[in-house]
């Protein structure tokens, strides 16, 4: 019920009784504060599955987690680096992995999106995967600039899982949270915590920090402040470049506690030695504009918050967030985007996968498209969260598109599923991917996988540009079938159309075709990727008729775009040097063996390795074939914690496997990938 009074109550006198029983425990990037936190009812603290801090001890082996900083003492003394968890939480994808120049932001306005879910580290906190298929996560990366993970802790670490996302779709991303009169005390001691801070950033390889101080500060302080915020920036730019150390309004240079909800002489100190102001969400329709007089040529710096809860923000948040985003728009102006995790908090109809697509759809419109991809090859996807293009209401679509994590897909991620009813002559488009992807002369291929009811068959539309963005081309890679009804039926309608090079199934999994075209667009660029939807032998006739319609079932498991056909060269296990830590051998009164142990492995070159992921399996010693290999999870760094696996009674070793993925998505052969061997001890 705190919702129906909060009206009423002052906000400064909550803050005032926060601080009377935390006493100035405030931290640096995500907030602890009414104004940047989430209501008591959101937070659902009760049930969020964090480490218990009296039970969790970070340096006994255990399932690798995602955990913040909570005391100065372990800022200062680095506790976190001697972690049995540090390994597990470096970020394993970098900024720059798409071969493009992403270390500076673009010099327009940007879309700043601060993630506040229920206080942070929920599901997203298991390094190594969790059991939740319907957890929070965020697919719309397209849309952004810039991501903060955002909890309620002293210093805010990023689960990787949220930094490998966001640098895979060239969004940067910052974290962080800190305390107040104690890393004040001196400028010695308060540039002491600026460094471990950025030490901690470039560890883990994230790209900043939002510090957000609310709290009253004595005006002696101040200086002291200053000096923090422009040592911290210095030193992140210096070790990390293009980095962002961002300031949230809140604290003025008189040291008080008074949100302005716009730029001006009493917060711009602030935003002079940093590379950025997040503003508080209360302003007024004409505050972006006077903030960006004052900011002069710093505008696109000036990022104007809106809360998604819409608690006193303009616009009134929710689904009216276009509101506000209009008026940023129109005085060209940053927004940063306050708990989007909304949607999915609220459980909004009718879905959290429509509705997340839905309220997406709407900040789409307004502000436009942020980030492109893909950009170079090779290019993977197997649909781990994809933005789908929303085209309004479910209920009126014959033909729904969804992610379906639920059945077996084609190679980890998710499947894509379209079904429904679909006319014999018709066909259906849905944007997969926004692209900026310049072709030269090279053949390009894709190749991708479906399976399907029936006459139900998917195509790949591809958009292209001219280099002078003059000329514009379609072009369908159809799908396998009669090729002269197929170019009969769409050959008007595209460009050009491709029937497939090459068609195939698995001998293991049959009901998976997979599908290679190829083609040369020199000069071009790719800028969408579409899937188009249609029936592969539709009745003969032009009349219109209920019985000219049928049902639709189709999905598609990945996609891969490469200019070569060839797999890339996978290193033998003999180049490998793979080793084993932990390891903790139990049983219980009935016999039953459990081992718990940590894998590690590097190539025997020293040369660090460049894959997108690791898959592990464990192989049963009397079965060993593909049934007796057991999948135990994907590793995105060169180390996997296995957790009181089960061994089979009887078998004297236990054989682990390291299966090495390229970025084309290929996997090294099972029978040449590392391995190490354990001998079962008998307890």
């Amino acid at each position: 019920m705190f919702n129906l009074f909060r009206p009423y109550i002052n906000r400064r006198f909550l803050i005032s009784l926060r601080n009377f029983y935390i006493s100035l425990t405030h931290p640096l990037f995500s907030l602890f504060s009414p104004n940047m936190n989430h209501d008591p009812q959101t937070e659902s603290t009760d049930d969020a599955p964090q480490p218990d801090s009296t039970l969790f001890d970070p340096y006994v082996p255990s399932t690798p987690v995602s955990y913040p900083i909570k005391t100065l003492q372990d800022l200062e003394l680095r506790t976190y680096f001697d972690s049995f968890h540090f390994q597990f939480n470096k970020a394993s994808v970098p900024l720059s992995c798409s071969g493009v120049d992403v270390v500076s932001l673009p010099n327009r306005r940007r879309m700043m999106a601060c993630h506040d879910m229920a206080g942070g580290y929920i599901d997203d906190k298991w390094v190594q995967g969790g059991s939740n298929p319907d957890a929070y996560g965020i697919w719309h990366w397209y849309l952004m600039d810039v991501f903060i993970y955002f909890s309620h802790n002293l210093v805010t670490l990023p689960p990787p899982c949220w930094v490998n996302a966001a640098h895979k779709h060239g969004v940067k991303w910052e974290e962080g949270r800190l305390i107040a009169e104690q890393f004040l005390a001196t400028t010695e001691v308060t540039q002491l915590y600026a460094e471990r801070l950025s030490e901690l950033a470039v560890a883990l390889g994230f790209d900043g920090w939002l510090i957000n101080m609310e709290v009253e500060l004595d005006i002696g302080r101040i200086p002291i402040l200053k000096e923090f915020i422009s040592h911290l920036t210095k030193v992140m730019h210096s070790s990390k470049p293009g980095s962002l150390v961002i300031w949230y309004d809140s604290v003025t240079i008189e040291g008080k506690l008074d949100w302005q909800d716009q730029l001006n002489d009493k917060n711009k100190p602030f935003f002079d030695i940093c590379d950025g102001i997040f503003m508080n969400y209360s302003w007024k329709e004409d505050y972006p504009r006077s903030s960006a007089a004052v900011a002069g040529n710093r505008k696109f710096d000036v990022y104007m918050g809106i809360d998604v809860f819409g608690r006193g923000t303009y616009g009134d948040g929710q689904w009216t967030t276009n509101v506000a985003l209009d008026v940023l728009k129109k005085d060209d102006v940053s927004a940063a985007i306050f708990a989007p995790g909304w949607v999915y908090e609220t459980k909004q109809p009718p879905d959290f996968q429509t509705a997340q697509n839905r309220w997406w759809s709407l900040v789409e419109k307004s502000w436009g498209v942020m980030q492109s991809y893909p950009k170079v090859l090779p290019f993977y996807s197997n649909f781990d969260r994809p933005c789908l293009e929303f085209f309004g209401d479910a209920a009126t679509e014959t033909i729904q598109a969804f992610v379906d994590f639920k059945q077996a897909s084609y190679s980890g991620g998710g499947n894509i599923t379209f079904e429904g009813v679909l006319e014999d002559h018709a066909y259906l488009t849905r944007r997969l991917f926004h692209g900026e992807l310049r072709f030269g002369n090279s053949a390009v291929h894709f190749t991708y996988s479906v399976k399907s009811d029936g006459s139900s068959v998917i195509g790949l539309l591809l958009d292209f540009t001219d280099t002078m963005d003059t000329e514009k081309t379609s072009v369908l890679l159809a799908s396998w079938g009669d090729t002269l009804l197929t170019m009969d039926r769409f050959s008007s309608k595209f460009s050009r159309v491709i029937m497939p090079r090459h068609v195939k199934k698995l001998a293991a999994e049959p009901e998976w075709i997979i599908q290679d075209s190829s083609l040369t667009m020199e000069g071009f660029t790719l800028t969408g990727i579409h899937v188009v939807c249609y029936k592969s032998n539709p009745q003969v006739g032009t009349l219109k008729s209920p019985s000219n319609s049928s049902e639709y079932y189709a999905v598609l498991g990945h996609i891969a775009i490469k200019t070569s056909t060839e797999n890339m060269v996978f290193p033998p296990a003999s180049e490998w040097l793979v080793e084993s830590q932990n390891i903790d051998w139990r049983s219980d009164s009935k016999g039953h063996i459990t081992v718990s142990l940590k894998i590690l492995w590097a190539l025997n070159s020293g040369v660090t390795p460049v894959f997108s992921k690791y898959n592990i399996y464990v192989e049963n010693e009397a079965d060993k074939s593909a049934q007796g290999l057991q999948h135990l999870g994907v590793a995105l760094v060169e180390a996997f914690y296995i957790s009181e696996l089960s061994v089979p009674v009887g078998i004297s070793s236990v054989k682990f496997i390291i299966q090495a993925c390229g970025l084309d998505g290929a996997c090294s052969e099972l029978t040449v990938s590392p391995f190490i061997q354990l001998r079962v001890e008998g307890l």
